[in-house]
């Protein structure tokens, strides 16, 4: 799985209301405001070829349900750990981000279908790192607050664990050997792999729910009618074409 291309993804900046649903008067459609964090690639992305548009699997498929449902879409942007946070604040009125709905995250946010299912890897630059074992007091990078932070900690206790904010960060740390290794879905490893073929892989065994869902507030009638129509571009065989769409597409920078 790999890349990307822009279809006119809307991005605002520092949203100061809630947005939860705003009706606006005359014609204008109802506003629903979307957290991300857009340093994901090819979920959500800043496309540098095109200005500072935020596009990508996630935000094509925002897209089309707010669409579908009557609503105008706005984008906010910002660190992945505090998108949740955003959300039970009212900043944000959902959340896409390649977000995995755990266990612990469910207590917090209800949450959509699962639309694309992936593979966690340990990505490195030293070929000998090929198990767990291997990584007993290395240092692994992971984006703070996601899934694979929790799962470095779980399955790789005796490692030293850097959280850093951005998915970019942690790649660099791993170039420059700040880091030995890092964990990352596969389908954003991709981009990596294809650009450097000094990378080495394995997956990781993993338990629970694998894959992306969207994130809303707890007992939140936006859920189920968002649902409803992902449901409809599942079946319909439209995020099949998603999927083709931005995970096979060259990155430009």
């Amino acid at each position: 799985m790999k890349k990307w291309l822009l279809t006119g993804a809307l991005v605002v900046s520092a949203i100061a209301l809630g947005a939860c649903s705003q009706k606006t008067t005359g014609e204008e459609k109802k506003t629903l405001v979307m957290g991300t964090s857009a340093d994901y690639f090819p979920y959500e992305f800043v496309d540098t070829a095109n200005g500072d548009a935020i596009v990508g699997f996630d935000i094509e498929i925002a897209e089309t349900i707010s669409e579908r449902l009557g609503y105008e879409l706005k984008i906010e942007d910002m660190d992945f750990g505090s998108l949740l946070g955003a959300l039970n604040a009212g900043r944000v009125d959902f959340v896409m981000a390649g977000m995995t709905p755990t266990e612990e995250r469910k207590q917090n946010a209800a949450f959509s279908d699962i639309y694309l299912s992936a593979t966690n890897l340990i990505m490195s630059k030293d070929e000998s790192l090929q198990s767990i074992e291997a990584l007993a007091g290395k240092k692994i990078g992971v984006q703070t607050a996601s899934i694979q932070e929790n799962i470095a900690k779980e399955q790789a206790p005796d490692a030293e664990l850097v959280s850093l904010n951005k998915i970019p960060e942690i790649v660099q740390e791993l170039n420059t050997g700040r880091i030995d290794a890092m964990v990352i879905e596969d389908t954003v490893a991709q981009k990596y792999l294809d650009q450097d073929q000094g990378f080495y892989t394995f997956a990781l065994k993993e338990d629970g729910e694998k894959g992306s869902a969207a994130a809303f507030k707890l007992e939140d009638d936006l859920r189920d009618q968002f649902n409803d129509e992902l449901k409809k571009m599942m079946e319909s065989g439209e995020i099949d074409e998603l999927t083709k769409k931005w995970f096979s597409m060259e990155p430009t920078e």
